[in-house]
């Protein structure tokens, strides 16, 4: 297997970020996401990675700022996605390539924690946690067990509180 690079997005990088998307997920809404996102005040490009195999871009992670309210810890918190790996480049390693390094880069720029929307029994396997168990919720429609949490200091998502993701991400969780 040829080695996986993961590093942050580039200009260049936006219509191959946009297949990508368009083909791990049914429809367009994801790629629309993270042109929203990457079009907000205050994105983050260092925050938007890329995997790369031999200089072809073959998955994609975004994480952006949400606000929480309420609560007592701190309020430098990412939400995570999508995530998305071109459909024969999957099982290979490329999505837990994409999750470890946005972890440490987040850690590396001193956020507090990640909260993801998403599938549970797969993120929990990189540490995240049922958001529940910091009695956090978010103002997506979707079921509470979908959404797990990671705290990257010890402490910041103390007394729960609720999640506001943007506007945005409700063209892929309806509402």
């Amino acid at each position: 297997m040829h080695e996986v690079i993961v590093r942050a997005e580039t200009p260049e990088d936006v219509k191959a970020i946009d297949v990508v998307n368009l083909s791990a997920f049914e429809g367009e809404a994801e790629a629309q996401l993270v042109d929203a996102v990457r079009n907000r005040p205050g994105f983050i490009r260092d925050l938007s990675l890329v995997a790369e195999i031999n200089g072809r871009i073959v998955g994609h992670v975004l994480l952006s700022p949400v606000a929480r309210e309420g609560g007592k810890g701190r309020d430098r918190v990412l939400a995570l996605g999508p995530m998305s790996v071109v459909p024969s480049q999957s099982h290979r390693g490329i999505g837990s390539a994409l999750i470890q390094a946005a972890v440490n880069r987040a850690r590396d720029m001193r956020y507090a924690a990640i909260v993801v929307a998403g599938h549970p029994d797969y993120y929990q396997r990189f540490g995240f946690r049922p958001a529940s168990d910091w009695g956090l919720e978010t103002n997506l429609p979707c079921p509470g067990e979908a959404v797990s949490a990671m705290e990257l200091e010890a402490g910041a998502l103390e007394g729960g509180g609720r999640i506001r993701y943007p506007d945005d991400f409700f063209r892929i969780y309806g509402g």
